[in-house]
C-alpha cells in the first residue's frame, strides 16, 4: 500500500478506544488461535474499535523443522482466518501484529496484517529489519536465515487514525518512524516479541523516544513470559502519547488486555509545539578526515 501524504490525513474523532492484547503464544497454530481469540473478545467487550496483537501471533516455535512444517501462505493460515472471522463478528478493526507466513515465492515473511471490521484484509507490511544478533547472555538470533525482509514502509487509515506499521526490531531504526510520520501516521504500531535482556534494558526507552521524535501515539502490544518452546519474551505492553508520556501499561508478562483512549488532536498539538518534522533539512553525510 503506497504511503499517503501528511496533508491528506483526515480528521479523526476524539477519544477513540484501542485495545492491546498481550500474549504468550503457544507453539502450534491451533493452540495459538484458542489463546488469542478470548482476549480479542475481551478487548472488544471493553469498547475497543481497533485491537492490536503482538508479533508472531500465529505461532512461537523455536524448532526450525517444526516451524516450517506449520507455516502457510497468509490466505491459508488458520489463525489469520480465525481472527478475520472474529473481527467481522465483533465489528472491530484488528491489527494482527504479525503472522509468520509463506510468501508467494515460497520464502518466509514476518507479516503485519490490518483487518477491517468486515473481516477483509486492508493492508499488510513485511518486517524490514531482521534481528541478527549475539546477545551478551549467549543467546544468538539470525532472523534473516529464515525470513525475507520487506522493502516498503506502509501507512493505512484505521478506525483510530492514520496508522504506521512496524514490527519489533524495526523499533531501533528511527528513520523508518520518521518516514511513517512524514507520510501522515498519527499512531504507529510496534507489535513485538522482545527478548528479556533487550526488553529490560531498552523497551520502554525506545518506545518513548519514537513517540517524541514523531509526535505520534506509539502502540506496543507484546509477547510475554516463557513460551512452550522455552523462549522468554519481555511483555510490558504499553501505549505512549505524542508528548512521550506513558498513558497505559501492563507491568507484567502475563497474557491480558491493555485499554487506552486516544485523542488524535494531541498529535497535532505535539507537532506544533516541537515542529521537528517540518524543520528537518537535507544535509551531506560526514566525511572522515585524518
Amino acid at each position: 500500500m503506497s504511503p499517503l501524504r501528511r496533508d491528506e490525513a483526515p480528521e479523526a474523532a476524539v477519544a477513540i478506544r484501542v485495545g492491546l492484547v498481550q500474549l504468550r503464544t503457544p507453539n502450534t497454530a491451533a493452540a495459538a488461535l484458542a489463546h488469542v481469540a478470548p482476549l480479542v473478545r475481551k478487548a472488544a467487550a471493553k469498547g475497543a474499535r481497533l485491537i492490536l496483537t503482538p508479533e508472531a501471533t500465529n505461532v512461537v516455535q523455536r524448532d526450525r523443522a517444526e516451524l516450517l512444517a506449520q507455516l502457510r501462505p497468509l490466505e491459508e493460515d488458520t489463525v489469520v482466518a480465525g481472527l478475520r472471522d472474529l473481527a467481522a463478528k465483533l465489528g472491530v478493526e484488528l491489527l494482527i501484529g504479525s503472522a509468520l507466513v509463506r510468501r508467494e515465492d515460497g520464502k518466509l515473511a514476518n507479516r503485519s496484517v490490518l483487518v477491517g471490521a468486515d473481516g477483509a484484509v486492508r493492508a499488510t507490511y513485511d518486517k524490514i529489519h531482521m534481528f541478527d544478533v549475539d546477545l551478551p547472555n549467549g543467546e544468538r538470533y539470525r532472523e534473516s536465515s529464515a525470513y525475507t525482509p520487506g522493502e516498503a514502509a506502509v501507512v493505512a487509515d484505521s478506525a483510530a487514525g492514520r496508522l504506521g506499521f512496524s514490527v519489533c526490531y524495526d523499533l531501533r531504526f528511527a528513520s523508518l518512524y520518521r518516514a511513517l510520520a512524514e507520510a501522515g501516521a498519527q499512531l504507529i504500531a510496534v507489535p513485538s516479541a522482545f527478548t528479556r535482556p533487550t526488553g529490560e534494558a531498552h523497551w520502554e526507552t525506545l518506545l518513548r523516544a519514537r513517540a517524541i521524535e514523531t509526535g505520534a501515539y506509539v502502540l506496543a502490544p507484546a509477547q510475554g513470559g516463557v513460551h512452550a518452546d522455552g523462549r522468554g519474551t519481555w511483555g510490558r505492553s504499553l501505549v505512549v502519547a505524542p508528548w512521550g508520556e506513558v498513558v497505559a501499561k501492563l507491568d507484567h508478562d502475563d497474557p491480558g488486555v491493555l485499554m487506552a483512549d486516544l485523542d488524535v488532536a494531541k498529535v497535532t498539538a505535539a507537532r506544533a509545539a516541537v515542529p521537528s518534522l517540518a524543520n528537518a533539512r537535507a544535509f551531506a553525510r560526514p566525511q572522515v578526515t585524518a
